[in-house]
């Protein structure tokens, strides 16, 4: 289905707007990351992003 000219201007207008971070985990652990965000009931984005806020807080503080 193809995308609007108006959703792609505002998709590339947010993505824009965001830096790309690749992290490339073996499958076995990419599976576990997945699996516990699943269980945490966050999207896997959400969950990593949440962890690594936790850890630079947890940083800041040592």
């Amino acid at each position: 289905m193809p995308v609007s000219e108006n959703k792609r201007k505002n998709n590339d207008a947010y993505n824009a707007k965001c830096d790309r971070i690749v992290i490339q985990p073996r499958k076995e652990r990419g599976q576990e990351i997945r699996e516990a965000a699943e269980a945490a009931g966050q999207s896997l984005q959400g969950y990593i992003l949440q962890a690594v806020r936790e850890r630079m807080e947890r940083d800041k503080r040592g």
